[in-house]
């Protein structure tokens, strides 16, 4: 595996997809219940590094490269990244693991489940699509930096990394060339609004009225609407999405806030490690 391996992986994974590849790496029993792991907006699979080995070894975690990070392959240029698109890689991964049951673990982009309402929406998508194209017309090389310069600019966008999480992410998102490192995602993605569909409040309560699974919800106390962009300072919109996961789910709906940022789950796992332990014991025979 390497002298960068994670505690306890057994094994990277290679899955084809007609497109190319979709990479993942593997922890656990392969007998033990499954758990799909989902990253971050431009993060990788080396997100739950620290997290996974202080969980329960008699499960089966996979935690996959979404297209266009890490290791898995870019989409043919111009296939825009959507959010529909990374649910049916998704799909695509499960069919080839042949899961029938399965939980999910998700950190942030990965773990949404819903949206906000935006009233500008058709501006919204406008700019997000002339973004792509523009990102295509360019035809830039990725630029050749060494880890320090990457580092630095990775942890300027990112206020709640720190420099040790940071350098676990580039090992995985980065590519050695003779000049120094390029990073391995692909520039499409540089603008989070191109990869996230936004629903109305009424469209999102239907969806959770039609969700059979029991979900948990970890919330850093400083976490995602602390760190970055306006569009997202809408606290009011996460408070609605808690309020209908509680009174729709009711017993199956467990929120838990914790001290941290939008990192705790790098920076300070142990924080999270134990509740969502508890909550995997529990509820593993269910369909996630």
């Amino acid at each position: 595996m390497g002298e960068n391996a994670a505690p306890g992986l057994i094994s990277e994974l290679k899955l084809a997809v007609p497109w190319g590849h979709i990479a993942a790496k593997a922890w656990g029993s392969l007998q033990g219940p499954p758990v799909l792991c989902l990253h971050g907006w431009l993060n990788n699979a080396n997100s739950f590094d620290r997290l996974i080995p202080l969980l329960p070894q008699d499960f089966y975690y996979v935690a996959m490269d979404f297209g266009g990070h890490g290791l898995s392959s870019h989409y043919s240029p111009g296939v825009p990244y959507y959010h529909q698109t990374f649910v049916s890689e998704i799909r695509r991964v499960v069919a080839a693991l042949k899961w029938n049951q399965f939980s999910i673990l998700g950190h942030s982009f990965g773990g949404i489940v819903g949206g906000m309402e935006v009233e500008n929406l058709l501006t919204y998508k406008r700019r997000a699509i002339e973004h792509m194209l523009q990102v295509e017309a360019s035809q830039e090389s990725s630029s050749v930096l060494s880890l320090k310069q990457l580092l630095q600019r990775l942890l300027k966008s990112n206020s709640h990394l720190n420099e040790e999480c940071g350098e676990l992410l580039l090992q995985r998102g980065t590519t050695k060339v003779a000049a120094g490192l390029v990073l391995n995602r692909d520039q499409r993605l540089s603008w989070p609004e191109n990869s996230v569909d936004l629903v109305s409040r009424e469209l999102y309560a239907h969806s959770i009225r039609k969700l059979q699974a029991h979900v948990l919800f970890i919330k850093a106390v400083h976490g995602y609407f602390d760190v970055r962009r306006e569009n997202y300072s809408d606290k009011e919109s996460l408070s609605f999405m808690i309020h209908t996961l509680k009174s729709t789910l009711k017993e199956r709906f467990q929120f838990v806030e914790i001290p941290g940022n939008h990192y705790v789950h790098m920076s300070e796992p142990q924080h999270v490690a134990s509740i969502i332990s508890s909550f995997l014991q529990h509820k593993h025979v269910l369909t996630a």
